[in-house]
């Protein structure tokens, strides 16, 4: 049997979780793998860029779907489990769950950048609409991204406190900041809070300093807190404030940092995850494709 598509393996995927225990992620392909009688060749099989099994990835595939779509989540790193929307799901004894039939969850649609009716940009247009193969790809990298982006970021609120630090200095390292990784060290102080506080070089040459706060709230984080920041500058004889976290910074808070002296940068999750893929922190190229066009220049005889 050829490996299924990833359509394919969300029904069964979410049956497998319909016991409402944690499941883990190899679990998942090695049971889903007998159910749809695989052979090792097939459980072999490897993508085009020849560093996953395809199968392993289109259940991954299946299994991110669902989650956008609120059927499963993930409550620990390496674990799924089924909620009670996955289990509303399975009593209505679909006969298939695909793309379409997730579009009725908002959730879903939000993630997919589609409207419920199927038109969106990140929909497959037809020929009508003109659309060409380098306008396909280029929106199919961004929907790569997106979604490397959602499985960054919960990779990120998953991990330990002290390697949470770690990322931080390793991506302020790359944006350009503080030096060598000694001087950002040094500089950084653990609080025991859930995060790091301290005072890293602007440049290499430290003509200027940043005060940079990064912790791991869950909540969405109001004016007091970014306010609270912003006044912690002032001991710091920092002109110049960065205040990471995981989750969201309320409108209250963005428009704050606006109307005051100091410049303050709030940076929420989702940018976080943004730059980490932007400078490689957490990531690691799979394939490279070359999109090439004729050169006119090598065939003007003029």
């Amino acid at each position: 049997m050829a490996v299924p598509d990833y359509e394919s393996i969300m029904l069964p995927l979410l049956a497998l979780a319909g016991d409402s225990q944690e499941h883990t992620y190899r679990e998942a392909i090695d049971r889903l793998a007998d159910e749809f009688q695989l052979s090792e060749e097939d459980r072999r099989e490897l993508l085009g860029s020849g560093r996953q099994a395809k199968f392993d990835n289109r259940v991954g595939w299946a299994m991110t779907h669902l989650k956008k779509a609120g059927c499963l989540e993930g409550r620990k790193r390496g674990y799924f489990n089924i909620t009670s929307r996955g289990l509303q799901v399975l009593a209505s004894n679909p006969l298939e769950i695909n793309d379409t039939f997730l579009r009725q969850f908002p959730e879903y649609v939000e993630f997919k950048g589609v409207s419920r009716q199927g038109s969106g940009p990140c929909e497959k247009k037809d020929e009508k609409r003109g659309e060409t193969p380098v306008e396909s790809l280029e929106e199919s990298c961004q929907q790569l991204r997106r979604e490397l982006a959602d499985e960054l970021l919960e990779h990120v609120k998953n991990c330990s406190p002290r390697f949470f630090e770690n990322l931080v200095v390793d991506l302020l390292i790359a944006m350009g900041y503080g030096g060598s990784r000694q001087d950002v060290e040094q500089a950084v102080g653990r609080t025991g809070d859930d995060g790091i506080d301290g005072i890293i070089k602007e440049d290499r040459l430290g003509l200027d300093i940043v005060y940079v706060q990064a912790k791991r709230w869950q909540s969405t984080v109001g004016r007091p807190v970014v306010q609270a920041f912003a006044g912690s500058l002032e001991g710091q004889r920092a002109r110049k404030g960065v205040l990471f976290t995981t989750s969201e910074f309320s409108q209250e808070a963005r428009e704050y940092v606006t109307r005051i002296e100091k410049k303050v940068v709030l940076v929420a999750g989702d940018q976080l995850a943004q730059l980490m893929i932007d400078h490689d922190i957490g990531v690691a190229p799979v394939a490279t494709y070359v999109v090439k066009k004729v050169d006119s220049d090598y065939f003007d005889e003029g």
